[in-house]
């Protein structure tokens, strides 16, 4: 007489699953801590025909937090000689203020020099020109030698006062941004222009604010 011999363990998996069946046909495994996930020790897989979120996250812009009208957190940074300087030092006369992603860079080169070849057009508006980039105070000493820069240039390493400001970032978030403050003699926000590709460009919008204040 024949006999049936079934491999051990294996009837279960002839009988109806108890299991219900999740929507989507998700199914869900835990990993060991060594290979735990953004998901809290959960992985998961998903049929075919579903889309699978991408695991890098979204870069996000950063909306600007000074804005035309408003008086902008204040700041003590050291310029290039070393010495500290103040925002509220420039208080009672108009103060240009701007941000560029770093020294000798040619974009940054051809800004910088666009203000010391306009310098005595803001000098006769009343205005002051101060730089800000995270370079340190001994890049900016060389920067300015080099150029013969006739205004400030102030040293925001870790870019503290950048992220206060709220200066966006440019190229998907890898360039700190070119951004560019008018402020009058209340400290007062008057203009906030911001070109990266043009830096000329802010030399020529500036100035046209100034001369209208």
């Amino acid at each position: 007489m024949a006999t049936l011999t079934l491999p051990k363990h294996s009837l279960p998996s002839l009988l109806p699953s108890q299991t219900p069946r999740t929507p989507f046909s998700q199914s869900l495994s835990f990993v060991s801590k060594s290979s735990q996930s953004q998901f809290f020790g959960l992985t998961f897989s998903f049929s075919s025909n579903l889309p699978i979120p991408s695991s890098t996250p979204a870069k996000t812009s950063i909306v600007a937090k000074v804005n035309k009208g408003q008086v902008p957190p204040s700041f003590t940074l050291k310029d290039q000689d070393g010495k500290t300087v103040s925002l509220s030092k420039f208080k009672g006369k108009p103060v240009v203020v701007y941000f560029y992603p770093a020294d000798e860079t040619p974009g940054c080169t051809k800004q910088a020099c666009a203000f010391r070849d306009s310098y005595e057009k803001f000098k006769k508006a009343g205005a002051e020109v101060v730089g800000i980039s995270g370079d340190d105070t001994s890049s900016h000493k060389a920067f300015a030698k080099k150029y013969k820069l006739p205004y400030t240039l102030l040293s925001d390493e870790g870019n503290k006062v950048r992220k206060e400001w709220g200066v966006p970032s440019d190229l998907f978030g890898t360039l700190p941004g070119r951004q560019t403050y008018v402020l009058d003699k209340k400290g007062e926000v008057q203009l906030v222009y911001n070109n990266q590709f043009q830096p000329e460009k802010h030399i020529d919008e500036t100035l046209k604010l100034l001369q209208s204040l």
